[in-house]
Order: C-alpha cells, then structure tokens, then sequence
C-alpha cells in the first residue's frame, strides 16, 4: 500500500500545527519525503519519486534514462531525475533533477508504480536521438527485449521527431533494433560491424550438433559462412568456464565453423581491428 504523502501547506491548512508537526516528526509519525512534502508510515523509495512530483509543475512526466530505468530497459544508470515539463512552463529547479521541456506535446501518459511516466516508444526514441551512438542501438534492443514498446511503435513515434536534434540517428538506428542481444557489448559488436557495411549478423544464433539438437548459442553469426563473433568479457575468464569454453571452441573450429573473439578494448579503443577480422573471416 502507497504511503499517504501531504504537502506541508496542505497541513497547515488543514490545522495541522506547527507544533504538532514538530511531534509527529520527533515520534516518527510522519517523515520527510522531499522539501515541503511528508509521508504518513514511512517513506520508501518510490515515496520519494511520487513526493517529488507533488513538487513539480502540473502535466510533469518522468522522462530519459529515469523512466527507462522504471521500464526495464535501462543501459545507462541516470545520473539525476529526468523529468518532463509541457512546453513554455517555468523549469524549476531541484538538486538532482533535470528538467527538458517538451518540444513536441508528449502522446498520452503511462502510470508506472505509481509515478507519470511518458509512454515507453517515446522514452526510448528521445534517448536514441540524444545517447551517443554506440548505446544507442543497445538501448533501442533492451527496449523491445523488455517488451516495453514494439518496432512499429518506434518507427511511429520517430516520425513525430522530425526535425529534432539527433532524429537522423534514431531513424536510422531504429531498423536495426532487434530483441536478441543478452548485453550492451552485444549490440556495439552488431553496430560496429553493421557501420562498416558488412552484412548483418544475427544475434544468438544457435549451433545443432550431428543430430540436428541445439548444442551451441553464439552471441552473433553467419550461417551460411559458418562465421561466429563473440564478446568475451570478464565471465569467460573465470576458471571453472575454461574447460567447458575449450570444449565449445575445439567442437566448433572441427565443424567448421571460424570464431572471431572481441574484448572491450577492440568494442571502445579500436573497431577498426573488429572490421578488418569480420571481413576477413567472411571472405574465407
């Protein structure tokens, strides 16, 4: 059950003394949840974020990596509030929280635990058209793995942005979003391979043994050439994976498949090295 939040002015006027505030404060009948804003029971995280609110001017929406986050298709953690205000309202000005007037009207509203939130393609298109590109494609995949929002609804709410700073980014990124990546790593690999104008790998691409079972998952593949890239990062290092990992790349390399292994370093220091190695192992 939500806990009863009551701002202070709203106290004052309903008798509530001064006095009286001060003993339930010092009792522990009521607890600050934001600046001018108390709960009744306690306050719990999300008690914070709907005070906050009641703080906020009228029509405000959680917005960016924050309503990510409450979506679960988060890739960055936001480093403030990100909320929304409608067109030409005053921003305020609150310690942590970061105010983006709404350029565009925002198309309707979604309750998420509570909390105003914009709908879940919007969210998603304004981060891809304002993250760097390289998150940009793994959010636009977490979003549809988390079956927050669907292709048709990004490519929908896209056409409202036109014009925007960054849109041209979202629009062409848009099409490339695909569900099956397991990491962020994953979808850079499948970026930085798709900007080079090679062809496109598919994501968790499944290996079956002589028998036709599935055996292996690969985090990107080509099929048809038997070429597989993988992300290796700091979980295939650990000891009791070397055996099993052995295993899988003595069985794969015997039937014929070419694996290309990349590491944060080739993803962020040199994609270039990524390029030469997928082309190179695509032209046999």
């Amino acid at each position: 059950m939500a806990t009863e939040l009551r701002r202070y002015r709203d106290l004052l006027a309903d008798g509530v003394t001064r006095r009286r505030m001060d003993g339930l404060l010092h009792d522990g009948g009521i607890m600050r949840a934001s600046r001018g804003v108390y709960g009744f029971g306690g306050v719990a995280t999300d008690d914070l974020l709907r005070a906050l609110f009641l703080r906020l001017p009228p029509g405000t929406l959680l917005g960016f990596q924050s309503a990510a986050v409450r979506y679960g298709f988060d890739v960055l953690p936001p480093t403030a509030v990100h909320v929304i205000v409608p067109a030409g309202t005053v921003r305020p000005r609150i310690r942590g929280v970061r105010v983006h007037e709404a350029i565009i009207p925002v198309d309707g509203c979604t309750l998420v635990d509570g909390v105003p939130c914009v709908p879940a393609a919007r969210c998603a298109v304004d981060l891809a058209r304002t993250l760097r590109r390289l998150d940009a494609l793994p959010l636009l995949d977490s979003a549809l793995r988390a079956q927050a929002c669907t292709p048709d609804e990004l490519a929908a709410e896209v056409l409202r942005h036109r014009g925007l700073k960054g849109v041209r980014q979202a629009r062409e990124l848009i099409p490339y979003a695909d569900p099956r990546p397991e990491c962020r790593q994953e979808s850079q690999l499948r970026l930085v391979v798709l900007d080079a104008g090679l062809p496109a790998p598919e994501p968790q691409l499944w290996v079956r043994d002589d028998y036709g079972n599935l055996l292996y998952r690969l985090d990107l593949g080509y099929r048809q050439q038997r070429v597989g890239l993988e992300y290796d990062g700091k979980s295939h290092a650990e000891q009791r994976r070397l055996s099993s990992d052995r295993e899988r790349m003595n069985w794969l390399a015997r039937h014929g498949w070419t694996m290309r292994y990349f590491t944060d370093r080739d993803l962020y220091q040199r994609p270039s090295y990524i390029v030469s190695e997928v082309r190179a192992a695509l032209a046999g």
